[in-house]
């Protein structure tokens, strides 16, 4: 069994075409963690491998599981199309932290100018116009905190490659959702028991506290930087990053310079907050997007109203989202700081799925009340 299995039992010919074009085999070298992957961070560097072509072939699979509709399909597939090399890493090098949208700037350019992709559509009597924003379809995509195909996608998706759930259990979340009117009147994936979608936020808060964690933000932060510097230095220019992964890490690898901050990149392991910025080393300020999910429980309402535990762990993830992503610059290979809270949460909401006892690789330190900033 894996993920592609649970989603649905068949991959439809559409779906088959589309994945061996050109333009959608590049996203087998995109990673789904933005770069954090090739850290040294123990939650990345020991997860499995998760890339956009295995995202965006979730979220087809998905959304034709519940709907059977050829045109949403084909939108959620090719909603990652124009992802570049390190994601969500360029929404930080346009500055744009907290919607992370830059990256869809381009889908709409990539599948009109793909002639294979162009001669699929047509076969199917679509046009570009169909499929170029998955937006439009709420099964696909929706307002947060509400579940669309995407968001189940990456929550399970996440879930299983960081450790948190396994197969067995993910797929228990994934056969009690169906399709049903929520309290908008709107079509949503919902759930039909209150136990599984307790479950199913549970795994969505521990993803969200990688996802809004100093370790991912200031690794995407320093990439970011990274490839500005290359693109100042003409090492690469932005069409390069709509290549692949590796091409880009071999261009890095050329210039001294760049090479020496892809190799401390690498050995990133540790971060370092305090509460004013020292006047020496890389340190930044980062802004995050806060991602959780409130599903909606058939003929009932939000599991946030249903469960008081939700509704507790979804606050204890803002306030937390409030300490983390207050003003405060963090830095990286010091003391651990951010990651010792990290690893509390997952351990204290998911006993037992570990291996090992992952709280232990984060020695405890005594940190002076200015670096701990309060915590």
């Amino acid at each position: 069994m894996n993920l592609l299995n649970i989603y649905s039992q068949d991959i439809p010919q559409f779906v088959e075409e589309i994945i061996n074009t050109t333009e959608f085999k590049r996203l087998k070298n995109v990673g789904m963690n933005c770069g954090c992957e090739y850290t040294s961070f123990p939650i990345f560097a020991k997860g499995k491998d998760y890339t956009r072509y295995d995202h965006s072939i979730g979220v087809a699979l998905i959304i034709w599981h519940f709907t059977k509709d050829i045109k949403q399909s084909i939108a959620g597939l090719l909603h990652d199309i124009s992802s570049p090399a390190f994601a969500h890493v360029i929404d930080f090098l346009n500055g744009d932290h907290e919607n992370q949208e830059s990256t869809e700037e381009k889908t709409e350019e990539i599948i009109e100018n793909s002639a294979e992709i162009q001669k699929i559509l047509k076969k199917y009597n679509l046009t570009t116009k169909d499929v170029y924003d998955y937006h439009m379809y709420p099964i696909a995509d929706n307002d947060s905190p509400l579940l669309s195909a995407d968001r189940l996608e990456y929550t399970i998706g996440n879930a299983f490659c960081y450790g948190f759930k396994s197969l067995e259990e993910l797929k228990e979340i994934y056969d009690d959702l169906t399709v049903s009117k929520n309290e908008l009147g709107e079509d949503e994936i919902s759930f039909n028991s209150l136990d599984k979608a307790v479950n199913f936020t549970h795994a969505a808060l521990l993803n969200s506290k990688v996802y809004a964690s100093d370790i991912d933000r200031f690794s995407m932060q320093y990439l970011a930087d990274l490839l500005k510097l290359a693109v100042d230095k003409k090492v690469i220019n932005i069409n390069d990053l709509y290549s692949i992964e590796s091409e880009v890490i071999i261009k890095l690898e050329k210039d001294s310079q760049l090479k020496a901050m892809w190799d401390e990149f690498r050995s990133f392991s540790q971060v370092l907050t305090n509460k004013t910025k020292p006047d020496k080393g890389y340190w930044v300020n980062i802004p995050a997007k806060r991602r959780y999910i409130n599903p909606y429980v058939i003929s009932q309402g939000r599991v946030a109203t249903l469960s008081s535990k939700c509704a507790k762990d979804i606050e204890e993830f803002l306030e937390f989202c409030k300490i983390v992503i207050k003003n405060k610059p963090i830095t990286v290979n010091s003391k651990l700081v951010s990651i010792r809270l990290l690893m509390k949460y997952i351990c204290k909401y998911h006993k037992g799925i570990f291996k090992y006892n992952i709280s232990l690789q984060v020695p405890k330190i005594k940190m002076e009340p200015a670096l701990c900033n309060g915590r």
